[in-house]
Order: C-alpha cells, then structure tokens, then sequence
C-alpha cells in the first residue's frame, strides 16, 4: 500500500535501535544450533560500533581494491575471502589475477582494522540477541558493494530485486551491512529497505552506520536504485553452522 516509515534517518545518531519481529519458519528447514539459531529474530541499526574515520578507511579499502575492476553495470563487488571481483561483465579472482601486486593494493593494516570491525559487528549482533558471539562464524559471501546509477549489464548487477538472505544463501543466519558513504550526501536513491505486510521500513545509509538483522523471510528486503553518485557498503554474514564458517582474508 506504499506507507513507507524510516527506521533510521541519515541525520540520526543512534546508539542502539532495534525491533523484535515473529521468527520466520525459515529456520525449521536447517539444522538448529542451540544458543545460536535464531529464537528471538528482529532487525537493529546502531551507529555506535564503528567511526565515521573507520568506515572512511574502511571505504578507502574498498576503493583501491574496486580500483582494480569494476563492473560495467552499476554494481560491483569485491569479497577479499574469495578474492572475487567484478570485471566487466564477468568475476575475475583477485589473488590469482593480480599476483603478488596485491601488496601494493593493500596493507596488513587494512586486513587488521577489517577483521576488528568484523569483530566488533558480530559481538553486537550476538549481544543484542541474546547468543554466544564464539558460536557464529563468518559465512561466505562476504563482500564490498559500490552501486552507481549505471544501467545493469547482466543479471548480477540488478541488485534492487526484493529477496531473502536465508533462502538466496542458506547458510546465513544473521546478516549485517556497514555503510561506508552518506546517503543524500554521496549518492540519491539507494536506501535499505525492509518490506513487511503493512508497509515499507528504510535504513538510510550513514558512514559507520550498522544495519543487522536475522536472516529469514521476516526480515524480505531490497535496495532502492541508486539515483546519482556512489553508494559504499560491505556485508558481512554470518552463520550458526561451523560447516559453512569461513576465515578473515589474509594479506
């Protein structure tokens, strides 16, 4: 019906947001870790975990790394545990691709400050739902975006689509979104939306603003289009199955 409320507006400073919503039956269909599988579920915004000068450097990651490839589309990802990149229309991986060049791209210092924001990320998400942080795992994809308003080349840069992180990716049980630029600042368009039954709940992306939330069909999304400049974010996931866990990237 088009009703359309912020959960989070670009000039707000939020230390800790958050709404519980029913648990989807999404989890049923998987193998339940107790003390992780989700039994409260519900979605949260804090701009509190991390600096606007972290996601500033954050960002500047991500650029050099994009710097390498890009898509010809208006959306690009770069995950540095895979080393997957957008190339044109294609992925290319990092690391194979660019060799030992990679140490001139990126610092021990840059893997470092990720897998500390990685960190403190999960240990909020497990804090606000009441589960142990040692029992989530990073899940692959874990990635960087950057989203302009270049028209889509192939199907990978339609990233407006409404979906499902738990049906897309089923290992995902909790996911998480740290912005790295500023909407209505940085790019028009391009807000978090989350769309429930009676109406639609946007995020709009702020630097160092976190975004997380349980993984299933409570919690269906979409990215609004992009309408000028550059938006950057990564999204980081996570799982209750050690079997789909993955390491941090390193150099």
């Amino acid at each position: 019906n088009g009703v359309t409320e912020v959960l989070a507006h670009r000039s707000d400073n939020l230390r800790d947001k958050f709404i519980e919503i029913p648990c989807s039956e999404d989890y049923d269909s998987h193998k339940r870790f107790e003390g992780c599988t989700p039994r409260k579920c519900g979605r949260g915004v804090t701009d509190a975990v991390i600096t606007r000068e972290e996601a500033e450097k954050i960002r500047r990651i991500a650029e050099r790394g994009l710097s390498l490839g890009g898509s010809d589309g208006g959306a690009s990802i770069l995950d540095l545990h895979s080393g997957a990149l957008s190339l044109g229309k294609h992925f290319v991986n990092l690391y194979r691709y660019f060799g030992d060049k990679i140490q001139d791209i990126f610092t021990e210092e840059d893997f470092a400050l990720y897998r500390d924001v990685r960190q403190r990320i999960q240990h909020r998400i497990a804090h606000v739902f009441g589960i142990s942080s040692s029992a989530m795992y990073l899940t692959k994809p874990t990635f960087f975006s950057r989203m302009n308003s270049t028209g889509a080349k192939t199907t990978h840069d339609e990233y407006w689509h409404p979906h499902i992180d738990k049906v897309t990716y089923g290992s995902f049980d909790y996911t998480s979104l740290l912005y790295l630029s500023d909407y209505s600042e940085d790019f028009g368009g391009g807000r978090f939306v989350f769309m429930d039954a009676d109406s639609n709940k946007t995020v709009e992306p702020r630097a160092g603003r976190v975004s997380f939330f349980t993984s299933g069909s409570e919690n269906l999304h979409r990215v609004e289009k992009v309408q000028w400049g550059t938006r950057f974010a990564i999204t980081i996931s996570f799982t209750c199955d050690p079997e789909h866990g993955i390491g941090d990237p390193v150099l």
